[in-house]
């Protein structure tokens, strides 16, 4: 299988580039991630996987070995394929998706082009607990916002208020500030609600 390559780039599109390797030149399907990070006709060095289809012989290319991974992991997943973890890369780093299926970040992964409610949740089923061993993620660093978030939205609950349109308001507090105290969440909020 071929792993990397290292050459000229000698065509580069958003979607794909042209890396020249002693005279031969390899076509390789890439994430606007890649993209953006490529120099423009210089020796690069991709790092890359084969996908083989009946059909097929694709080569993807990428800048770095954790979005190469990340890559993997994804087409892992019944019902996301290449084109799709490619749109995925491009829609977000590898360290975002990293966090979005480490904290259960349905709709983050949803946003995605060509991935719907199930399929997300399947992606975060499949793929949690690769993901915070082998990128070492810290869970509880990510399940204390969440924790926040329930523990003021029940005390916002006892003090009589709406549990969907106080749930909208700590989201939208825990955009602006996602290290907000519970304390801080609650004051906030009944200053909104």
């Amino acid at each position: 299988m071929i792993t990397q390559i290292r050459g000229r780039l000698i065509e580069k599109n958003p979607t794909d580039v042209v890396v020249d390797c002693n005279g031969v030149g390899y076509l390789l399907h890439i994430s606007l991630n890649t993209f953006s990070s490529l120099p423009e006709e210089e020796a690069v060095t991709l790092y890359t996987h084969l996908s083989i289809r009946e059909d097929a012989h694709t080569l993807f290319g990428f800048i770095s070995k954790t979005e190469r991974e990340v890559f993997k992991l994804l087409i892992s997943v019944s019902g996301v394929g290449p084109s799709i973890a490619r749109t995925m890369l491009s829609s977000m780093t590898s360290e975002e998706i990293q966090h979005a299926i480490a904290s259960e970040n349905v709709p983050l992964i949803q946003s995605v082009k060509g991935i719907g409610a199930k399929t997300a949740q399947r992606v975060i089923v499949d793929l949690k607990d690769t993901i915070l061993k082998t990128f070492d993620i810290d869970e509880v660093s990510i399940s204390t916002s969440n924790t926040n978030k329930d523990e003021a939205l029940s005390a916002l609950e006892v003090l009589g208020f709406n549990k969907k349109q106080a749930d909208k308001v700590i989201a939208m507090i825990l955009k602006e500030n996602p290290d907000a105290s519970v304390e801080n969440l609650i004051k906030l909020s009944l200053k909104n609600l």
